[in-house]
């Protein structure tokens, strides 16, 4: 599986008091933080399917797609096109349907890529025994699709999709709640979770829910626009982290 490179000069920061590769789980976003999709499958499979179930044409132009969630993303791109919200209630479930049947028809053409240190990352904390799970914007489909086509399946036991939250801080919240059901024999309420991503909205969202978060600039965010949210550690990529911890690759 190919992997993004990156030339950018590494950068690391970390919080004091802050043990990054010491968490008890970790929530990790998809696009941008794990992967990198060369092809607009996923972002085609919006328009085509509201065409599909109701005849409208749709455009993302103008939606701010970085941290958001596909559910999230279908409302506005519909009330932008003058969609009554009544209208799309009823037939929204329909249209997302859509979007994973042709997303799942082509997931033979997509072309995903894995950013820097992913896979080297998820060893060090699986070999630390941390619990590793997914928290993104996709619809679970989607994301399981994403990852399986990066060859990142085995390292996941669970995770948060946005099927039924299109708010982000809703979805951390459920695979908070999950990671810490999963994380000892009855539950441990009180594992500490960590979520990591590539942009301020995860920040956001993690904060919403009182949880540390990992910011990498291997997205559309730069690391100083990252750092200026005051993210727990903010790194160039996770390949940089790791380097700057010492771990062998």
């Amino acid at each position: 599986m190919p992997t993004t490179s990156s030339t950018r000069e590494p950068r690391i920061a970390i919080q004091p008091g802050f043990a990054w590769d010491r968490q008890n789980a970790y929530l990790f976003d998809i696009d941008g933080t794990l992967v990198r999709s060369r092809d607009r499958i996923h972002m085609d499979s919006f328009a085509s399917s509201v065409r599909r179930v109701m005849g409208f044409e749709v455009t993302l132009a103008g939606i701010l797609l970085a941290g958001s969630t596909d559910t999230a993303i279908l409302r506005e791109a519909c009330r932008q096109s003058g969609v009554p919200a009544e209208e799309l209630e009823s037939r929204s479930e329909a249209i997302l349907e859509a979007m994973r049947a042709t997303v799942a028809e082509r997931r033979h053409e997509m072309v995903v890529e894995r950013m820097p240190g992913v896979e080297e990352a998820l060893r060090h904390l699986a070999r630390g025994g941390a619990l590793l799970g997914v928290a993104t914007g996709n619809l679970e489909v989607i994301g399981w699709i994403k990852i399986e086509q990066a060859g990142l399946r085995e390292w996941f036991r669970f995770g948060g999709f946005s099927d039924r939250f299109p708010v982000r801080s809703e979805l951390i919240g459920q695979a908070a709640a999950k990671a810490r059901e999963l994380a000892g024999p009855g539950g441990w309420p009180g594992a500490s979770v960590c979520v990591v991503g590539d942009t301020p909205r995860d920040i956001e969202a993690a904060r919403a829910n009182s949880l540390p978060v990992i910011a990498v600039a291997t997205g559309r965010f730069s690391f100083d626009e990252l750092i200026e949210q005051r993210p727990d550690a903010c790194a160039t990529s996770l390949a940089d982290l790791l380097a700057w911890t010492g771990e062998e690759k």
